[in-house]
């Protein structure tokens, strides 16, 4: 057993019971089974239910958002806009997946070649904590499109979240067992993996959990996808638009309290803006409503739990020891639940633990640069590679630097993001594989060549 707690109260939620290897094997049989009627269907078919899903989703906005909020912490018009954006990536998939999934035509040396992607089968996905609706849909729905199965296993703080997106699909009339939710511990996760009811597994988590999933799937030669930590740098040129970039800055690092994979967590910015950037991005942080994430009006809400707060602290002590200085921010506040005052530092090194490591939270550490050399090398300095941006008025030049990133993705004055159609993923320690987007979709399937050739007389 084990109990879901309210990190904006403290307060107790619900109490839930794991299943045993024998449930979670015998539902993975069923997901299985599933699968092979599923695949049948054609990609119209599938289509249908998707539509009704969409609907479901938005006639019950309120209630999977309030669950989220409570769940986690997340703000409740964030909560609101998360479910949203799923039902708008069914409808970008509706839109686009027959034509992303069709047969191709090649030439090569014979009569006639054929590429077809065909689903693999039921598909083990491990999600966390921080989009709760989001991670699963994103990583669930092009494979579902594609004609497998899903088997979910989510964190254990949003296991409500968990079981109400399973009975989302059971009220757009899905048929039974297309995806499951599991409850279950490290162990059974590996008797899964391992099981020849998975055909492959995808994780969105942290560096060591991607290398524990990756190996048991490497292991029995099975696809896996890695979607993990990062520390994106967020680079401000000289000629760039302070007050735009503040903005996408205070929405790229405080969005969900700074708990965000592709959050914005590094600021390079140039010595000549260095001192304007500084004193804008201060007043605007302090400028921000902390408060109940139920409450409409507030900006800002708990972060997950008290460890994730004792986290961000030892990020400031160790940056303060090293000669960082403290703009505002940086503390517990003294009240019910766990808060965190979101903080901005300057005079930043890159041997701080704040630049070295994922500081998952609202802190946002400033580091400058003189060069643009420079302000590449101190972006690619990290173990990391998700996502990155950059900011400039002189497009072609910020083109130009977004080629030498060694990130997966880059954004051209905006703030890293994810949108359906756009491939997200990243290299080094941040994974391999897409998410999203024509290239995902072929992510769990055969990609099946079928040649044809004279008969030879």
């Amino acid at each position: 057993m084990f109990t879901t707690i309210n990190p904006a109260t403290g307060k107790k939620l619900k109490d839930y019971k794991i299943m045993s290897s024998k449930e979670a094997l015998e539902i993975a049989k069923n997901s299985d089974d599933a699968f092979r009627k599923w695949r049948k269907l054609t990609i119209d078919e599938r289509l249908v239910y998707l539509k009704t899903l969409t609907k479901v989703l938005r006639e019950n906005k309120q209630e999977y958002a309030e669950i989220m909020t409570n769940e986690m912490g997340k703000i409740i018009t964030e909560s609101l806009a998360e479910v949203e954006k799923c039902a708008w990536l069914i409808e970008d998939l509706i839109e686009n997946s027959s034509e992303w999934l069709k047969e191709e035509s090649i030439k090569a040396n014979g009569k006639e070649h054929i590429i077809t992607f065909k689903p693999l089968g039921a598909i083990y996905i491990i999600m966390p904590w921080n989009y709760a609706f989001w991670q699963v849909f994103k990583v669930a729905m092009g494979p579902i499109v594609a004609g497998n199965t899903i088997l979910l296993k989510h964190s254990a703080n949003v296991t409500g979240s968990a079981l109400i997106i399973e009975k989302a699909f059971e009220k757009a009339n899905f048929p039974k067992n297309i995806l499951r939710t599991l409850i279950i511990n490290h162990d059974t996760s590996q008797e899964l993996i391992e099981s020849d009811f998975v055909k492959a597994v995808s994780i969105t988590g942290s560096v060591r959990a991607g290398r524990t999933v990756g190996s048991q799937a490497g292991n029995k030669i099975k696809k896996s996808v890695l979607e993990l930590g990062g520390s994106d740098p967020f680079i401000i040129l000289k000629d760039a638009n302070i007050d735009s970039a503040v903005k996408g800055a205070i929405s790229g690092r405080l969005g969900n309290c700074g708990q965000v994979c592709i959050g914005a967590k590094r600021f390079i910015v140039h010595e000549d803006v260095l001192e304007e950037f500084s004193k804008k991005i201060t007043e605007a942080v302090k400028l921000r409503k902390i408060g109940d994430p139920l409450d409409t009006s507030t900006q800002i809400g708990p972060m997950v739990n008290d460890k994730a707060v004792e986290d961000m602290l030892k990020f400031i002590d160790d940056a303060i020891k090293k000669g960082a200085v403290l703009q505002t921010g940086g503390k517990k506040l003294e009240r019910q639940g766990s808060y965190f005052e979101p903080a901005v530092l300057t005079d930043v090194t890159q041997d701080m633990k704040v630049f070295n490591e994922e500081a998952f939270g609202p802190i946002i550490p400033i580091i400058s640069f003189s060069t643009e050399d420079e302000a590449i090398e101190i972006a690619n300095n990290s173990e990391f590679g998700l996502n990155s941006s950059i900011w400039s008025e002189d497009i072609l030049r910020a083109i130009k630097l977004a080629r030498r990133l060694e990130t997966g993705g880059v954004f051209v004055n905006n703030f890293s993001s994810s949108h359906p159609s756009l491939p997200l993923g990243g290299i080094k320690n941040s994974g391999y594989g897409k998410e999203l987007s024509k290239f995902a979709i072929k992510e769990f399937t055969n990609i099946k060549p079928i040649n044809v050739y004279e008969t030879k007389k």
